[in-house]
């Protein structure tokens, strides 16, 4: 069995996509995952399963497209890669609550740092199918965008370092 952490996109944001947490579980569940816990309201989940990542991440999708007769979108990490991204924090001296992971299943190239827009102060830097933005003078203050914004979903980092500890307590 590995253990796994699924970030849905777009849950619980600006008070649409509403999904409870106890709805997620019980999809998880339904998809055969094993040891399913949730993490805050915002589309965290941990599990585990015999099923590799692609086979999870379609079987949530089709779970969750079921439950709200819409795509939402799911990125799944094992633990493995998880612990590398909290590991591989290029700015694991800053606040957790300003870095962000934005995770992504799309390529990641220099692009991504040479496209973003209306940047200010903030600091970008890539990882393994990770995006890390520090930004020193707050998330929301920030007008950043970058073309990740689309596909991917981001998590500050306390919240990944919480999800890697409970992952690895199943």
């Amino acid at each position: 069995m590995t253990a796994f952490v699924a970030l849905l996109r777009a849950v619980n944001v600006g008070g649409t996509g509403k999904l409870p947490m106890s709805t997620l579980k019980a999809i998880g569940e339904a998809a055969s995952l094993a040891k399913v816990a949730t993490y805050i309201a915002s589309g965290n989940m941990v599990f585990t399963s015999d099923a590799d990542e692609q086979a999870v991440k379609a079987a949530l999708e089709t779970g969750l497209e079921a439950y709200a007769g819409t795509r939402i979108g799911v990125l799944v990490r094992a633990l493995s890669e998880i612990d590398l991204v909290v590991v591989g924090n290029p700015f694991a001296g800053e606040p957790g609550n300003r870095t962000l992971a934005l995770f992504t299943d799309d390529p990641i190239s220099e692009a991504i740092i040479e496209r973003a827009t209306d940047r200010d102060t903030e600091e970008i830097r890539l990882g393994h199918r990770a995006i890390y933005i520090y930004y020193p003078a707050g998330i929301a203050r920030s007008r950043l965008r970058t073309p990740a914004d689309k596909t991917g979903t981001a998590r500050n980092m306390n919240t990944v370092a919480t999800l890697a500890r409970m992952a690895g307590s199943l």
